[in-house]
């Protein structure tokens, strides 16, 4: 929801700001990663939404199913617990991820292939994207059988469809003009 990302983002540029002052990017990400697989429990959002539960009760609930936070990690939850906030967590972890990925010179690429793609592939694949957009590469591979045969890749907002369905939609417009 374009909504929960506007509520997010405050917080996620905060952790992130806090992470990035202790170098702690990494376990930051970790931790907001399993607040927000918390927080997502059908059960824990029961939980999290009970009126009879006092936002201290909540506070302690998360803590003590998100095992070991920082003190800096553990008033972050506060903060989200005291303002209600923590349906968010979800949104928090993703926008944080983005900030982190391009602190550190990663983009998020998406593969779609006919086939499996074996190891040796997707390395020369990935090396070449890195050589495009010079950035790291971080990939996820999915299979889709409708693309016939080659790939199509999404990285941010660019779209390589080397595939062979979409060389032959490419084909049928040019034929109808």
């Amino acid at each position: 929801m374009a909504e929960n990302v506007t509520i997010a983002r405050p917080y996620a540029d905060a952790a992130f700001e806090l992470a990035r002052g202790e170098n702690a990017l990494g376990p930051w990400s970790e931790a907001l990663a399993r607040l927000a697989a918390i927080v997502g429990d059908a059960e824990m959002a029961d939980c999290i939404t009970n009126p009879n539960l006092s936002p201290d009760q909540i506070y302690k609930l998360i803590l003590d199913v998100a095992g070991n936070l920082t003190a800096e990690q553990q008033n972050f939850v506060r903060v989200l617990v005291d303002n209600e906030r923590l349906q968010v967590l979800p949104e928090i972890r993703d926008l944080f991820v983005l900030l982190k990925d391009k602190q550190e010179g990663v983009v998020e690429a998406e593969i779609a292939s006919a086939f499996p793609l074996d190891d040796a592939t997707l390395a020369a694949l990935k090396a070449d994207l890195e050589a495009r957009f010079k950035a790291r590469i971080e990939a996820t591979v999915s299979l889709d059988p409708d693309l016939i045969g080659g790939v199509r890749i999404a990285v941010g907002d660019e779209v390589i469809d080397a595939s062979v369905r979409g060389k032959l939609v490419h084909m049928a417009a040019a034929l109808k003009n």
